[in-house]
């Protein structure tokens, strides 16, 4: 029997223990691989393709929606948080009454009562499965929306630190009193 390695004397096929010993160049690369692998990636493939494609196709329709229906009434963004008491007392005092008729504010807390609408099917595409409370979405027109996601900012909020709180909120402000000014002509 051929030696597998010079320095430790282990014979191929000795067995050691229960096991028996081979080198891994032994093994070719079909062998590592199940075989239903390859099947399995050619029926999944085109249906993620497709399940993709189908996601895309309603995002981009939901934004023409907002793009035709909110934009030219000045209303650009979804504001959503909860009942939390780390930025509850925080979004109705410094958020809240600054947005106007510029956003829409969906309380997470209330979802159980949340009909079937524009903003809540536009916050299910485009607010994302983490960090999505508390958060801002804002559309600006012929863009794709711009995600303000205040939940790391308030975990430092928490802890005596509200600059990137401030921060967060000032950018969001800035951007929708941009998009809110009168354009000259």
């Amino acid at each position: 029997m051929a030696l597998c390695c010079e320095p430790c004397g282990v014979r191929r096929d000795m067995p050691v223990g229960l096991l028996l010993v081979r080198p891994s160049s032994d093994m070719s690369d079909e062998q590592k691989r199940p075989w239903w692998m390859w099947p399995l990636l050619i029926v999944l493939l085109p249906v993620v393709v497709v399940a993709l494609l189908l996601w895309l196709i309603s995002a981009l329709l939901l934004l023409v929606v907002v793009w035709l229906t909110w934009c030219p009434r000045r209303r650009y963004a979804i504001v959503v948080y909860s009942n939390s008491p780390v930025w509850s007392e925080y979004f109705e005092r410094q958020v809240i009454p600054q947005l106007g008729e510029r956003a829409v504010v969906l309380n997470w807390s209330e979802r159980k009562r949340w009909t079937l609408s524009l903003p809540v099917i536009l916050f299910w595409v485009f607010g994302g499965s983490r960090q999505f409370n508390p958060l801002a979405i804002v559309f600006e027109p012929l863009r794709w929306p711009r995600p303000f996601r205040f939940y790391t900012a308030f975990r430092s909020f928490k802890h005596g630190r509200p600059e990137d709180v401030e921060k967060l909120r000032l950018d969001f402000f800035r951007l929708l009193d941009d998009l809110a000014r009168p354009k000259a002509a």
